[in-house]
């Protein structure tokens, strides 16, 4: 039988199930059979509390239980509604708002900022450049609408920021391309867990200044989805003013998204935020990502635009939800630490970590781990060079004992 009847392939790799989503549910089958206490699901990309619980942020809920129908029943304009674009950029900047001309555009989650980044700042046949580890979906998002991807080394041998490699492919594809989209994902990188140090953000930068000199239009698209959960938020954010080094050439756009900061992955809430140089490219910013908005989802959901305007509307309320997300986020942490101490005690090697929801593990043949760990019933997602490990999903316990049941696989 062939493998497409009536559909296009249009040269896309277009699998029979999304390894992720199909890996997780033969893992809530196997709980189902099994019980939750005999099978470990570390496959989840959202938090989860030691129980296996979606965790739902009360003082969240608290504002949408309490919003007028109309607040989220209405449409919302295609590029937002302007009490989210001003709230968004508080969110995303904290006390570090950069100098220039800055825009929002309201997107269905941090996804759809990186698909109109990309629709927008490349041309049909480019390459996309990011690290090598990374988020299977930015594959996805560029091969759907004509682009590829692209990868530099995310780490030297001696685990550090390979700057040289960035510098390295942004070179080799700004000479054969009349423009460049770059994704970097940080802090709390999907699926590493490592977060750029000022230090990296300036070899970085360096790199982008010295390459821009040829003329040709750079986006820089910074993934921040999982920036709350990262650490103190402010110290998270001290990489931004250093944004403005860079020249009119280089538009830095941040990728922002309420589904981990806020716990609302179901509203499919995000924005994309520039910072240009001048007024005209802010401008261009806004009207060509809200027209692919409308030539694509249209207008993004209002439930979270409005949640998230009524919480920067009101100090007390923001305080209340800054400290619930505290507790989580020093949750979250534990799991990871407990991880690491974990793993250092069996001799696991992790791929460099630093916060976040994933932490991964560097291996030869990622899928026949995964499926001889399934045979434990611990399941972990297979990525092209390792296999990810959620420490948002499971318990700080379960975090212990993980280390050594993949040692004993890959030694077995």
């Amino acid at each position: 039988m062939a493998e497409f009847i009536l559909a296009r392939e249009n040269g896309r790799k277009i699998p029979k199930e999304d390894k992720i989503f199909g890996i997780s549910n033969r893992a809530k089958a196997a709980i189902a059979e099994k019980g939750k206490d005999r099978v470990i699901n570390g496959t989840i990309g959202a938090l989860l509390d030691d129980e296996g619980e979606l965790v739902v942020m009360e003082s969240v809920n608290r504002v949408y239980r309490e919003l007028p129908p109309k607040e989220y029943a209405e449409y919302a304009p295609i590029g937002g509604i302007a009490a989210f674009r001003e709230a968004v950029q508080k969110a995303a900047f904290g006390a570090h708002v950069p100098s220039g001309y800055i825009e929002a555009v309201a997107t269905p989650g941090g996804t759809g900022s990186l698909r109109n980044a990309v629709s927008n700042y490349s041309e049909p046949g480019d390459e996309i450049l990011t690290s090598d580890w990374h988020w299977s979906p930015y594959n996805t998002i560029a091969g759907e609408i004509g682009r590829s991807v692209a990868t530099y080394q995310l780490f030297t041998e001696d685990g550090k920021f390979n700057v040289e490699s960035f510098r390295a492919k942004s070179a080799e594809l700004l000479a054969k391309q009349e423009s460049l989209v770059i994704i970097i994902n940080t802090p709390a990188h999907n699926p590493t867990g490592y977060s750029l140090t000022l230090e990296d953000w300036d070899g970085v930068i360096d790199a982008l200044c010295e390459e821009a000199k040829c003329g040709k239009g750079i986006a820089l698209v910074i993934d921040t989805a999982y920036i709350d959960f990262a650490g103190d938020e402010e110290e998270y954010r001290r990489f931004i003013p250093k944004l403005e080094r860079l020249p009119e050439n280089v538009l830095p756009i941040i990728a922002y998204s309420l589904s981990k900061t806020f716990a609302l992955y179901g509203a499919r809430c995000g924005a994309m935020i520039c910072m240009a140089k001048t007024p005209e490219i802010a401008e261009e910013f806004r009207r060509v990502c809200e027209f692919s908005s409308r030539g694509s989802w249209s207008n993004s959901a209002r439930l979270g635009q409005a949640i998230l305007a009524k919480i920067y509307s009101d100090p007390q309320l923001l305080k209340k939800v800054d400290e619930e997300r505290e507790e989580y986020r020093n949750m979250l942490i534990a799991r990871g630490e407990a991880f690491n101490r974990a793993a250092e005690e069996v001799g696991l090697e992790i791929v460099p970590y630093d916060a976040g929801f994933f932490i991964s593990i560097p291996c030869d043949d990622p899928d026949a781990l995964s499926r001889k760990l399934e045979e434990k019933d611990l399941f972990l997602v297979p990525l092209a060079k390792g296999i990810r490990v959620s420490v948002a999903s499971i318990s700080e316990e379960k975090c212990r004992i993980i280390p050594a049941m993949i040692k004993e696989a890959m030694e077995g």
